[in-house]
């Protein structure tokens, strides 16, 4: 393996060798960070915050939130903690850390955030989400379960936790309060109170789409918590669905990292008698995608609905898609990176049948035109404003 993405996780359970998923060793970025070390050393009875007292864990029902690579889960294996998961690429990590500590790997423990949560929880574990939205649905989730003896620590960057989300914990679990910071982390310490009644989770949320970009002028998007954009159309999908080619009949199209899927249901309404697939790592973005495309095309219409690391070769042979249309993100997390688009535009060559086409929109500055004509020996502009573009590569 290589030395360069793996990186030691040092607990007061062992240290282990953990990575992210996939491994790019183009990227140097850890599978951990201090909020996940303070969280540990807290439980240990080793934080200022946790003040030499230990939280037992011995024989509890611990469930972690929200674990990002799967450091969390890794460390406290022999506890059997259920992991909670929104991301696809957070649970195959977690599957391989936890592997390579020699654990087992339990398929029931290891949930996403569109499953049915646990009964009971005595230890909650949250890493605090980019999120509020999820933060908030999930909260609302997870509260019938825990109890009065119920532990409830959160973690996150300093950068992460703000008043709007102890506000959460505090509105929907129970009083709140903060750690000091260490090495730019954070803990939160909540205190369930059964008498509270938050009432449902909001989510998710509708909006119609505005009436002047094309097929899907005025129709109705489903999102679940956590789905980019949620509360409106976002101005780079706007822009590419001005723009959206017509896919011809029968032909495999993938919208690939779908989002709420209103790229893909455009194109279905724009090409009828096309195949549509719906990628993306994110559960919630999968489930609001789904919603989206039945509520506008019938609860009978056919699509896939993939939860997946882009074009997964396990999932797409060489040669099955005749048009991919991405808005490609350019985080991970806190760290800003084009590792994701790349492997999409990699993805979409692999999979693509010669004369197949990649639709991009993405901001002007990122420069994809270099990346596709690298790629694929072409790219061509076909729609640009001030702010984003919209490009077009051609399979050979």
């Amino acid at each position: 393996m290589n030395p360069d993405i793996t990186s030691a996780f040092a607990t007061p359970w062992g240290t282990f060798d953990l990575t992210r998923h996939p491994q790019d060793p183009r990227e140097r970025l850890r599978a951990w960070d201090a909020a996940d070390e303070y969280l540990l050393r807290h439980l240990a009875g080793e934080s200022p915050s946790a003040e030499g007292t230990a939280v037992e864990l011995e024989g509890r029902r611990i469930a972690v939130l929200g674990d990002r690579w799967g450091a969390l889960t890794t460390a406290l294996a022999p506890y059997g903690p259920v992991q909670i998961s929104d991301s696809h690429l957070g649970r195959e990590a977690t599957r391989a850390n936890l592997a390579r500590r020699g654990a087992a790997v339990d398929e029931q423990r290891l949930l996403t955030t569109r499953e049915t949560p646990p009964e009971r929880i005595d230890v909650l574990l949250v890493r605090v989400p980019k999120s509020l939205a999820l933060l908030e649905d999930q909260l609302h989730r997870l509260a019938p379960a825990l109890h009065p003896g119920t532990v409830v620590l959160g973690a996150g960057m300093v950068t992460e936790i703000h008043t709007s989300t102890l506000q959460l914990f505090e509105r929907i679990l129970g009083p709140t309060r903060t750690s000091l910071a260490v090495r730019k982390a954070r803990l939160i310490l909540c205190t369930p109170d059964p008498a509270l009644a938050p009432g449902p989770s909001p989510w998710p949320h509708r909006y119609a789409l505005p009436p002047d970009i094309g097929p899907a002028a005025g129709r109705t998007v489903v999102n679940h918590a956590g789905t980019f954009c949620a509360e409106k159309l976002d101005i780079g999908t706007r822009f590419l669905l001005a723009h959206l080619p017509a896919p011809a009949p029968g032909a495999r199209v993938v919208d690939l990292g779908c989002g709420n899927g209103v790229v893909g249901t455009a194109a279905a309404l724009a090409g009828p008698g096309a195949e549509l697939v719906f990628v993306d790592e994110s559960h919630q973005a999968v489930a609001s995608a789904e919603e989206t495309f039945r509520t506008n095309l019938g609860p009978e219409a056919k699509a896939e609905f993939l939860a997946a690391d882009a074009l997964d070769p396990a999932l797409f042979a060489p040669a099955s898609v005749d048009l991919v249309l991405n808005n490609p993100p350019f985080h991970s997390h806190q760290a800003t990176t084009d590792a994701t688009a790349w492997r999409m535009f990699t993805g979409a060559k692999r999979a693509l049948r010669p004369g197949g086409e990649l639709w991009v929109v993405g901001n002007r500055h990122l420069g994809y035109h270099v990346k596709l004509r690298r790629l694929f020996g072409n790219c061509r502009l076909v729609a640009g404003n001030p702010k984003f573009v919209v490009l077009r590569a051609v399979k050979r």
